[in-house]
């Protein structure tokens, strides 16, 4: 098997992993072009200092790091010295715990050291300046050109060929899929076509008209003179690679030497259009000018916290360019637009041999296996999101919080806003506290339900979990449950599909059985060849050929896409629609009165189309809050009219606007699982506690035979625990003394009056009552597995 004809741009670490890893999967028609030479081809690969830290809060880039370090030891091309994280502040050693606990939930070995035991580790650094560290025995340095050289010459040795100085000046394409890669030696016929070009990567896309997400940013890099700590030392690195994330810095050895790493200034964006050629550079493209002065603080506090350094001098340095994205993460998958035209862009060296194994299973499998990709996958973003004015302010405020403590529930700041819904202007005058989701301004909670506080017993979290939260949250939750609420739910993503195919073609790709009468909704699931979930979704059947889906993001959006034969349409209707929730005891008393249906005849997992006053509407009964109600959608035009008749109406009902932190916490009280969070592309609907939504009587769907064989191999759930203090989510969960699983969502339940949270346990241990620790910080929670769901198991209360 040679498979199809495959041209990979780019001969850095990212399109040599790839082509080493396609051609031992037995596809060998492979083609690397670069316009440098091989192995050190002038992009950021050529000048990467390789440290390589492989802990990130993300599990997916963790375990990318992981086989990218166990790859390049086999390879000869890593030295493993160990990385050491030093804390300098308070809240720097909290941060270190903290990561401390998401190395024990990704399975990284780690230790958290003194600061005696850190000086004992490096010992340039100042005792009296540190105050812990974190050390990984297993990071170091990655030897990014002889990887590069190491995978090419497997990739050449199993028929693979490797273009240097081939510049790529077009790609063509003939009926919506690339036919050629052009050449400034000629055309190279390609069934695929890998975008692996690094800084360059939008300029390439741009040649099938893809918009990359990605902006080239100068990142400095200084060298030391002689250190006289250092002196005679033989041997390239003998301390650990030193990260000083207080002040934006990074430190590895090179012999006598100290190389310096800054974050710590001006973000220095380029367009990749702008970058030099391979002949015209005066070192290589991706290497500009050093500038001094942006490097002073750098200098003066490299001194202060390494005092060998006092008496050396900076030699040398570069601004070297590297990939930045709107959101850290890389640029994975398939143009949605050109088949055949693939990326794998923003990569550092760090994941490199990882995303190469990704690429490649995802190519030849269909699939990866390997690793989750859905928050990598290209198609993720929102037409905004790709507007070059905003990659490149995220990309530069990226690049100034690389080292920053960032809370999980911390939004951006800038460029905000971007989406509102129509009911914005009311929440405003309520008070509310917004956060951020896809780009819409989401109430976490409003000012104007203080007033529900005073007489309520609140517990008030630790002062982790109270950034971005309020006491209001509580009130709002309880009143919720009291009363009645209006939740802004227009951030959630509605895609109509109809034609005459869209009955069959929803239940090619849904999980659950839609072919019901109108009026119908089904929640269900869109899984992957493999039995893995992609999204889960409720399809709201309106018309004979006629479907309302509530969708995640636009990955939904996209795999809906993907496979849509000529017969059905989609489209993506939330810019141009809204849609509240209206959820309590009291929501029949406030709506009945303002339509024309019958509410009551109304059941549960049913909609209709009516009028709220004089506003057309869809309702469907829903509720992800685990109470009577409904989710009402209309245009945005008729929005702002919408929420005021209902308003208006509710006042004699007691009625509040509720925000999300409310909305949390009842959820989770309720068991109901988010996609992204509870569980992603590597879990199936059995180890999710979402076996109901799979019919495997309907018929043959996307996934089902994967599915038959992992529904009888089920190792590990998703469990509810009831815990004594309020947690993040991602932290590690042990049995005794040993990491067992890890947190996904958490929060206070305002209603049972316990901290909840779920996480991924090993199926012998996912058992009621059962007691297990949650790592928190330098603590250790006490927690106990549930039944769940937690609140109104027989579910009287969604079906009054």
């Amino acid at each position: 098997m040679t498979g199809p004809s495959v041209v990979i741009i780019g001969a850095g670490v990212v399109g040599a992993a790839l082509a080493d890893e396609l051609s031992a999967r037995g596809w060998t028609d492979v083609t690397v072009v670069d316009q440098g030479d091989v192995p050190a081809t002038g992009g950021s690969s050529s000048h990467a200092p390789g440290l390589v830290f492989q802990i990130n809060g993300s599990k997916t880039m963790t375990e990318m790091a992981r086989y990218t370090v166990e790859k390049f030891v086999e390879l000869d091309s890593f030295h493993q010295v160990g990385g050491l994280e030093v804390a300098t502040t308070p809240e720097r050693l909290a941060e270190l715990h903290r990561r401390h606990g998401w190395a024990a939930s990704w399975g990284i070995e780690t230790h958290l050291l003194s600061p005696e035991e850190s000086v004992a580790r490096h010992s340039l650094l100042d005792p009296g300046t540190v105050l812990g560290g974190l050390h990984i025995p297993t990071d170091g340095l990655a030897k990014a050109v002889k990887a590069v050289d190491a995978q090419l010459a497997r990739a050449r040795s199993r028929g693979v060929r490797v273009l240097p100085r081939h510049e790529v000046l077009d790609i063509t394409t003939e009926g919506g899929r690339v036919k050629t890669v052009v050449t400034d030696h000629g055309e190279l016929p390609a069934d695929i076509v890998v975008c692996c070009a690094g800084i360059w990567g939008p300029k390439v896309a741009r040649m099938v008209g893809m918009e990359l997400p990605l902006v080239p940013l100068a990142h400095q890099l200084a060298w030391t003179g002689q250190v006289p700590d250092l002196a005679g030392q033989t041997v390239e690195a003998s301390r650990p690679i030193l990260r000083h994330q207080d002040a934006d810095l990074y430190y590895r050895e090179r012999f006598d030497t100290l190389g310096i790493g800054y974050y710590g200034h001006r973000p220095m964006p380029v367009s990749a259009d702008d970058i030099l050629s391979v002949d015209e550079a005066e070192v290589m493209p991706s290497v500009l000018t050093f500038t001094p002065d942006d490097f002073a603080d750098a200098w003066t506090e490299t001194r202060r916290l390494l005092p060998s350094t006092r008496s050396a001098k900076v030699e040398e340095g570069i601004n070297g360019l590297f990939s930045f994205t709107t959101d850290h993460l890389p640029l994975l998958g398939e143009s949605r637009d050109v088949a055949g035209f693939w990326v794998a862009e923003a990569v550092w060296v760090t994941h490199s041999a990882g995303v190469g194994r990704a690429m490649a299973e995802w190519l030849v499998d269909g699939h990866c296996g390997s690793f989750d990709l859905h928050e990598c996958d290209v198609n993720r973003f929102e037409p905004h999101q790709i507007a070059p004015d905003y990659v490149r302010a995220r990309g530069c405020q990226n690049y100034v919080e690389v080292y920053d403590i960032i809370h999980p529930l911390q939004p951006m700041e800038e460029p905000r806003p971007l989406r509102t819904s129509p009911f914005h202007v009311r929440q405003r005058e309520l008070g509310a506290t917004f956060l951020e989701a896809s780009g819409w301004e989401r109430p976490q909670w409003y000012e104007a339900n203080a007033p529900l506080v005073a007489g309520r017993d609140i517990p008030t979290p630790g002062d982790w979990a109270a950034r971005h939260w309020s006491p209001i949250v509580a009130a709002e939750a309880q009143a919720t449950r009291e009363n009645v609420a209006l939740y802004d739910m227009t951030a959630l993503k509605r895609l109509e599909v109809g034609g005459p195919g869209a009955v069959a073609f929803l239940q090619r790709l849904t999980t659950g059985d839609v072919d019901k009468a109108v009026g119908s909704v089904t929640y269900c699931l869109l899984l992957d060849v493999d039995g893995g979930i992609r999204s889960d979704v409720t399809v709201a059947r309106l018309g004979p050929q006629e479907f309302q889906v509530g969708a995640n993001g636009n990955l939904d959006l996209d795999w809906f896409e993907r496979h849509r034969p000529a017969d059905v349409f989609v489209r993506d209707l939330t810019p141009g629609t809204c849609c509240v929730g209206v959820w309590g005891p009291k929501a029949r008393d406030l709506v009945q009165p303002l339509t024309r249906a019958d509410l009551r005849a109304l059941r549960y997992f049913r909609g209709t189309r009516t009028h709220i006053g004089n506003v057309p509407v869809t309702m469907l009964r829903l509720s992800y809050v685990g109470e009577l109600g409904w989710e009402i959608y209309t245009t945005a035009d008729l929005g702002l009219k919408l929420w005021d008749t209902l308003w208006e109406a509710g006042r004699d009902h007691g009625v509040i606007a509720a925000g999300r932190g409310a909305f949390t916490s009842l959820r989770l009280e309720k068991g109901y699982r988010s996609f992204g969070t509870d569980m992603t592309f590597e879990h199936d609907p059995y180890e999710a506690g979402l076996g109901f939504a799979v019919k495997l009587d309907k018929g043959d769907f996307i996934g089902r035979e994967a599915l038959l064989a992992r529904k009888e191999s089920v190792t590990r759930r998703l469990a509810c625990l009831l815990t004594d203090e309020v947690v993040m989510g991602r932290e590690p969960v042990y049995d005794g003394d040993r990491p067992v699983g890890y947190v996904t969502s958490a929060a206070y339940g305002h209603t049972i009056g316990r901290a909840i949270a779920y996480a991924w346990l090993p199926a012998s241990l996912a058992t009621p009552g059962r007691r297990l620790h949650l790592g928190y910080f330098d603590r250790r929670v006490e927690a106990v597995v549930a039944e769940e769901p937690l609140f109104d198991p027989a579910m009287t209360r969604l079906r009054g």
